[in-house]
């Protein structure tokens, strides 16, 4: 049978028809349209985010209610349904995103959602501005490439009276540690302080490993400096919901949920460290009570190493204090110790531990091992806790001693006992490290105090001659990873 141009354009009509009306049914009201039935993705236009808020106390219907009637499309963005539930005014969509077993899957990409090329995340109890997104939109699309300072990508307003503050942020990767510091006069910031709303394209958004991360802000601030984008701040604000202050158990809860969270995207992100700008330092690694940030390890090869960072910043801490510590005991009981292998090398270097080393290390007489308590005690095959919660123990790889930060948490020094012969320092375990070697006395007769760590350690005389001949020639001038095959092959 042959189809007339004219049948063919009414079956079209037809099909279209019963798309739109398909479509329409299953979008629903203010739901998003099956991806069948999206329109062309990067629409003029930027939608509204509700993602900071909390379920017990919120002005989310308000601020729904606000943004709403510019008119933009307004999503609220939660785990789950908040709960108590939300009067959400008509056409205000809800996003979940916490999987939950008798019920289809979430949002696993909401970003197929949003269909317009802008997104703004407005926190709870902002108040709509009119022309104030599209301000924001345009210093955006301004913003243009920059040089060595990177291409603005985030636009911030404040909500309310108080004026954002402008930050820098620097995001030390290899050490762990973010820094932040205040910003010169301009506009361009790495970070801003204070109750914001956020625009970005939709595209750089959702290209981020963690878009929707809470803390939202310390979260697009961070990913964002990692990548040299560069926030721009206007002056012009939002206004804010008047609310009244919340109650003493409200504010608990939202500062405990708060520290909650940001310690949640501090461990995603693999920070360990905040340094603030007024100097002030906020941890996020191992403790005393935690075990450590990294496994066992493998060729002397840590596993941090093959992801190109350093040893954690909690971890270099809680070495220092470990090596202090077991210095300070030895010397009250009259054990001569000394600093060795990659040890000195950091003593020397940098007066410090290497930034990629993962234990300490101290030379000892063995003859004077039985005068420290603690380790006449591990020297008997019992592991003791010292009454600062230090462990002391006989290490199970051979006849040396190995001091932990604490039960929980197994960073160590290691003292490994030598003995003169012949006027030649000698052990009785040989592990196959370089430092593995045996030495003049004459390095010990006498030993001299070098800065380590944050006290003064002992260490052999002549520490560059001593570190030659166990490392060779250049030791000190040039660091090199402690096995860089292992390293390179992974890198491979």
């Amino acid at each position: 049978m042959r189809v007339t141009p004219c049948q063919a354009a009414l079956a079209g009509a037809i099909g279209l028809n019963l798309l739109l009306l398909f479509c329409a049914w299953r979008g629903g009201p203010g739901g998003p349209p099956p991806p069948s039935c999206r329109p062309p993705r990067g629409l003029p236009g930027v939608t509204v985010l509700l993602r900071e808020f909390e379920d017990f106390e919120n002005d989310l219907a308000g601020t729904a209610r606000s943004f709403a009637a510019l008119p933009v499309p307004v999503v609220v963005v939660a785990e789950t349904a908040p709960y108590p539930p939300v009067p959400l005014p008509p056409g205000v969509g809800l996003w979940p995103l916490r999987p939950e077993p008798d019920r289809p899957p979430p949002l696993a990409r909401p970003e197929l959602l949003v269909r317009t090329r802008h997104v703004a995340l407005v926190p709870d109890g902002a108040r709509a501005a009119p022309g104030l997104l599209e301000r924001m939109r345009d210093a955006l699309e301004r913003g243009g490439d920059g040089d060595e300072d990177g291409e603005t990508r985030v636009v911030a307003a404040p909500v309310g009276p108080s004026p954002l503050r402008c930050l820098r942020l620097r995001w030390e990767r290899r050490e762990w540690t973010a820094r932040y510091g205040r910003a010169a006069p301009g506009g361009l910031c790495g970070a801003a302080e204070g109750p914001a709303v956020l625009l970005l394209r939709t595209r750089d958004l959702f290209s981020l490993p963690f878009p929707l991360t809470r803390p939202a802000p310390a979260a697009i601030f961070l990913q964002a400096a990692l990548r040299r984008w560069r926030l721009r701040v206007l002056p012009v604000a939002f206004p804010a919901a008047r609310r009244a202050p919340l109650s003493p158990h409200g504010r608990w809860k939202s500062e405990t949920l708060a520290e909650t969270r940001r310690r949640r995207l501090m461990r995603d992100l693999g920070v360990k460290r905040e340094v603030l700008a007024d100097g002030r330092e906020r941890w996020y690694g191992c403790g005393k009570e935690t075990p450590r940030c990294f496994g066992t390890v493998h060729a002397r090869t840590p596993q941090y190493l093959l992801e190109g960072r350093w040893t954690p910043p909690c971890c270099l801490r809680a070495l220092r204090e470990t090596a202090r510590h077991v210095a300070a005991a030895l010397e009250a009981a009259g054990v001569r110790y000394w600093l060795e292998g990659g040890s000195l090398l950091g003593a020397v270097r940098l007066g410090d531990i290497i930034p990629w080393d993962y234990d300490v290390d101290l030379g000892i007489y063995r003859e004077d091992a039985g005068k420290c308590r603690w380790l006449a005690a591990a020297a008997a095959g019992a592991a003791v806790e010292d009454p600062e919660g230090f462990l002391w123990e006989k290490a199970p790889e051979g006849e040396f001693y190995r001091v932990h930060y604490s039960r929980s948490n197994r960073l160590h020094v290691d003292l490994w006992p030598f003995y003169p012969r012949g006027g030649v320092m000698t052990k009785d375990t040989w592990l196959g490290h370089p430092q593995d070697v045996e030495f003049p006395e004459r390095f010990l007769r006498p030993r001299v105090p070098l800065p380590f760590a944050g006290f003064t350690a002992m260490a052999p005389n002549h520490a560059r001659a001593f570190l030659e001949l166990k490392f060779g020639p250049g030791a000190v001038e040039n660091p090199e990873y402690p096995n860089p095959a292992v390293k390179r092959l992974a890198e491979d």
